[in-house]
């Protein structure tokens, strides 16, 4: 081959060369938009911006045919025979095996403190409220169309919890090859993640509009203290009952509390350390990568798309609605004990959401701290977002 030929050659195979869609270069507009909320704005730059970045990649020209296959498309993500898949195409296993969320779960659990939900167990109630946003999305899905099982999987971001959105999209991806759901991955794992980072923009408007300014002054008992008996003795107790009762849901509640024994039974500080550090920060990394890299451009932007966008505030904004006016409820029945504000934090953004009612709390009385009270409904959050999903998964659809 001469130098013209080999030349050639290279231009070719250059991204300038092979050219791309409208689409492509919105999605990387898109990113760039992401980097600036994750490193200007601060939010959820964990999340974001391996997210931004892994979108960036796979909408330049050609980037698809080196990190995953010739010819990849998210709707086509199966490996011609005698190919070798790309960078992205096995990382990506993870995700299309639902190995990822489950292993997020056990790191989640090791930095958990459930003392305050112990200590506190009618935080369950409130936890189990701010679940209302699932339920309310799922039946205006199916308004707009949607089928039973990908409406499911599009209800779920009401739980505020990326990992198990992505848990259960696959899971019924796999349940129900048929109905496409796995095609709606992208945009329901970024509308996820996206509204988590936005929680400290979207409650308070909500809070300060469901509540008086009398109830968002209102000072809680101090909560008891929990002994490591109590600790340890609850995530084990929590298994039993969720494998007995409702088994779908054991692959998340089961490392979720797998991690939370590691922390609190003492004896196994490495592993704990491990969990909650190099393993959950290393998944966090290749998870966030993977979901940006299937935003690819002429397959996200679609009607459908904007629709689950719409979807996922709406799933947002009751979360947090139902979480509040249980929190209401239970106040009144308390006879002016409970602060409504802790309701806001019973969805599954831990542990933003319950900062968010911290810092709302205290624009009212500089000296009152809800924060304890608050995570006792965020961990709930968290228990309650991943029986949901073992719900809808127990649903024949």
């Amino acid at each position: 081959m001469n130098i013209i030929d080999m030349l050639q050659s290279l231009w070719e195979s250059t991204g300038i060369r092979q050219g791309t869609q409208w689409e492509n270069w919105v999605m990387i507009l898109v990113s760039f938009v992401l980097f600036y909320l994750a490193i200007a704005r601060k939010f959820e730059p964990l999340l974001l911006l391996p997210i931004a970045f892994g979108m960036l990649m796979v909408n330049i020209p050609g980037a698809s045919d080196v990190l995953f296959f010739k010819g990849y498309s998210p709707e086509n993500h199966t490996l011609p025979s005698g190919e070798t898949g790309g960078l992205f195409y096995y990382l990506y296993q993870g995700v299309d095996k639902v190995i990822y969320p489950p292993l997020i779960f056990l790191g989640i659990g090791a930095m958990t403190d459930f003392g305050p939900l112990i200590s506190n167990p009618k935080s369950l109630i409130i936890g189990a409220g701010a679940q209302l946003g699932i339920f309310i999305t799922f039946f205006g899905a199916v308004l707009l169309g949607f089928k039973g099982a990908v409406a499911a999987s599009i209800a779920i971001i009401g739980g505020a919890d990326g990992p198990t959105a992505i848990y259960l999209n696959q899971q019924l991806s796999q349940m129900y090859p048929q109905l496409g759901v796995g095609n709606f991955l992208p945009a329901i794992a970024i509308a996820a993640y996206s509204y988590m980072a936005l929680i400290p923009a979207i409650q308070p408007p909500l809070m300060r509009l469901l509540t008086t300014k009398k109830e968002r002054s209102i000072r809680m008992e101090q909560l008891r203290p929990v002994s490591k008996r109590e600790k340890i003795i609850f995530p084990i107790v929590v298994v039993c009952l969720v494998a007995l009762i409702l088994p779908q849901a054991l692959p998340l509640i089961g490392c979720l509390m797998l991690g939370n024994l590691l922390k609190e039974s003492t004896v196994t500080e490495r592993l704990a350390k491990t969990a909650s550090n190099e393993l959950i920060n290393i998944v966090t990394i290749i998870l966030g990568l993977m979901v940006g890299a299937k935003a690819i451009g002429p397959t996200f932007l679609k009607l459908e798309t904007l629709k689950i966008i719409a979807l996922g505030l709406t799933a947002f904004c009751f979360g947090t609605v139902g979480g509040i006016l249980v929190a209401k409820l239970m106040n009144v029945i308390s006879g002016g004990k409970i602060n409504p504000l802790i309701g806001s934090a019973g969805v599954s953004a831990v542990p933003m959401a319950a900062r968010v009612s911290q810092k709302e709390g205290q624009k009212y009385d500089p000296d009152n701290y809800l924060l304890m009270h608050a995570m006792g409904p965020n961990v709930a959050g968290v228990i309650g977002s991943a029986v949901a999903a073992g719900v809808l998964l127990a649903i024949p659809w």
